[in-house]
């Protein structure tokens, strides 16, 4: 672990009536026993603390020599003190009795609310070398990191005092501007930047809508199968979920209409109507106009989550349901974690203009707004035509690794694997044949050095009707993608029931 170079001021529990010395070496232990001074932790230099405690140096000087032959810590004169990297086993039993697990109930554990009771955790990215067939990644090794410092740093150059104070809660004004543009110009939405609001991403929007829109008890239809993470955040509010069927065009709207006749009407609807998760079909015209019209009869919202949808390698794109909403019912999100990086944590959605006030107060007194600073690089990044070409350059490789996924499978998965065919995004399906099991498949899989996820998680009401694997290609290169294909099938042959 490495040392830190700067050492800040020091809190200690407050001194007791005990000899000076001998109540700094017992607070010093405390907090490296307890966690909050950790390895490589740099202490304040011997005259600094002896000052800001009223101490002569020399019992400082004493206490770090007692801890330092004990093994607590480590360095010499002129060099510094630092925690050591290396701690002595008594202290690791010493922590263990001091800080209980997790799992150990405390009598005196503090009460939560019942969101937090009902909250559910939800994983984060892990950063680990691609392989396949790692999903919902770009490929990120291909990003401009050069071109984007070089826009940051001209940024910052420029930052002006009045944009180190921050934002409108709605977002930094010149991004929400370059991104109508953009979305009234390529994803067929209609929109101002005053309906555009900056979140951090997709789960945000969610977590934002959930709050906004829905009390505890009320109804919320999802697709089945569907996105987990939404499922969590409307649970988390107390909403109820009704899973709504999809077919190779999309939800099936007219189960919505079910949904009232049984239970309470839902209030709103969360899709992915540009490339459905996680089956990848893209919904309909028919089917968006047949959906838009039962929000409008039932005075219900729908949440459109362009989910993977900047990439399309086949068939005509379909505008936004947004685009098409001519009642204002329809929220539209997308996110940059995606088409640039997850790391941005930056991404919008669009209002309907008479809900944009209510969105904005909530965004004011949860997290304010959104990083100015990295804000105003994506605005640039977009307003120079940098972002345009990023997307023409990513649809045309990740078209080529589709082709060379597609490819590979119809040599050496046939009979084991079929490749579903997809009009756009980063992933696709593969459907297991010859009765093979999906958690057998997964198991094998990974034993193999290859990454795929099973479909059934992602199923509410029933399981699937078939087994099948989540394949990313995005973030995998052709050899990779061509090794993983050889793995798989040597994985997946001993599992046929035939």
């Amino acid at each position: 672990m490495p040392k830190q170079t700067t050492a800040f001021e020091l809190t200690l529990q407050p001194p007791e009536r005990r000899a000076s010395y001998e109540w700094l070496y017992n607070a010093l232990r405390s907090e490296i026993l307890e966690g909050r001074l950790g390895p490589g932790n740099r202490l304040p230099a011997s005259r600094e603390l002896a000052r800001q405690y009223e101490l002569a140096r020399g019992t400082v000087v004493r206490a770090f020599d007692e801890l330092k032959a004990e093994g607590y810590l480590e360095g010499s004169t002129g060099s510094g003190t630092y925690v050591s990297n290396v701690l002595p086993e008594v202290l690791f039993e010493a922590r263990k009795t001091a800080a209980p697990g997790r799992s150990e109930k405390s009598p005196n554990e503090p009460s939560v609310s019942e969101y937090a009771r009902r909250v559910r955790p939800f994983p984060s990215y892990e950063p680990r070398a691609p392989r396949a067939f790692r999903a919902n990644i770009p490929a990120l090794d291909l990003f401009p990191m050069t071109l984007w410092a070089q826009l940051a740093a001209r940024r910052l150059r420029r930052f002006s005092v009045n944009a180190l104070a921050g934002c409108d809660a709605l977002g930094y004004l010149p991004l929400r501007q370059a991104l109508a543009r953009y979305l009234n110009a390529s994803r067929g939405v209609k929109c101002a930047a005053g309906q555009i609001l900056i979140v951090s991403g997709a789960q945000e929007a969610l977590d934002l809508a959930a709050r906004v829109l829905l009390d505890r008890g009320d109804r919320v239809a999802i697709e089945d199968p569907g996105y987990v993470g939404a499922a969590r955040v409307f649970e988390s509010c107390g909403a109820k979920i009704s899973p709504v069927s999809v077919d190779a065009e999309g939800l099936r709207a007219r189960e919505l209409y079910a949904c009232g006749l049984y239970k309470s009407q839902p209030r709103l609807v969360y899709i992915t109507p540009g490339h459905q998760f996680p089956l990848g079909m893209t919904m309909s015209l028919s089917r968006r106009l047949e959906l838009l019209e039962w929000a409008r009869a039932s005075n219900a919202l729908i949440f459109e989550d362009d989910y993977d949808s900047e990439y399309r390698y086949s068939g005509r794109p379909l505008p936004a349901l947004q685009g098409i909403d001519r009642h204002e019912r329809v929220l539209f999100a997308g996110t940059f974690s995606k088409v640039l990086f997850p790391a941005l944590r930056l991404g919008y959605l669009v209002i309907p203009p008479a809900l944009v006030d209510r969105f904005a107060a909530v965004k004011s007194v949860s997290s304010r707004h959104a990083p100015v600073a990295d804000q105003a690089v994506l605005a640039d990044f977009m307003e120079q035509g940098h972002f345009a070409r990023h997307l023409r350059r990513m649809r045309q490789v990740y078209s080529e690794r589709l082709t060379v996924l597609m490819e590979s499978a119809r040599e050496k998965l046939a009979g084991l694997l079929e490749i579903s065919p997809i009009e756009a995004g980063l992933q696709t399906v593969g459907w297991l044949t010859s009765g093979i099991d999906e958690t057998a498949a997964i198991r094998e899989a990974q034993a193999r050095g290859v990454e795929v996820m099973g479909l059934e998680h992602a199923y509410r009401r029933s399981k699937p009707v078939r087994a099948g694997l989540h394949l990313g290609f995005a973030c995998v290169d052709p050899k990779e993608i061509r090794r993983g294909v050889r793995e798989l099938a040597v994985a997946l042959a001993p599992l046929t029931s035939g």
